[in-house]
């Protein structure tokens, strides 16, 4: 378990990675959080009593480390994942946002699958998505997996996966 010397020494060797980047975050906040979720690999994570740390960093630029559809935003998360991981000497659970990017990611696609699924079971036509990561595909199948009226799933292979949302 981590304590508060670990957040400490997280705190540091982030604003140490981001200096040798040459990129200077106007603020970075971490914190623990014992968060429920309906992910099932952070469910696993939380079982095992590993820590999740949050890690929010704001910039003035922040499209450069967020890149194309949050790429670069993950790779980073797991670069600095293994880096802190080293330095610690302690495994846990990183979730790096770069000015809330991820956040509102998240809020955007709730809203939309709602949407959606309104326009589904109003129409009684099938509606399919765009081409998205595991991650994001989750979030909408999770958003929908209680409504009675439409059913969602996951269709195509690799980068081509996509949800679509059924009318019951």
């Amino acid at each position: 378990m981590l304590d508060q010397n670990d957040i400490k020494k997280i705190k540091e060797a982030t604003e140490e990675f981001f200096l040798k980047t040459t990129i200077m975050p106007s603020k970075i906040e971490v914190s623990l959080s014992a968060v429920k979720t309906d992910d099932k690999e952070l469910s696993q994570i939380i079982e095992d009593n590993k820590d999740i740390v949050v890690l929010n960093v704001k910039l003035d630029e922040p499209q450069i480390l967020i890149g194309e559809k949050g790429q670069t935003l993950f790779e980073i998360q797991r670069l600095l994942k293994m880096v802190l991981n080293r330095n610690l000497q302690k495994i846990f659970y990183l979730n790096l946002d770069i000015n809330d990017y991820k956040k509102k990611k998240i809020e955007y696609l709730k809203d939309m699958a709602k949407d959606l699924a309104n326009e589904a079971a109003l129409t009684k036509e099938e509606k399919i998505l765009f081409p998205m990561p595991a991650y994001e595909r989750r979030i909408i199948h999770a958003e929908l997996s209680q409504r009675q009226d439409v059913i969602t799933e996951s269709r195509g292979e690799g980068f081509d996966r996509h949800v679509v949302i059924k009318p019951k």
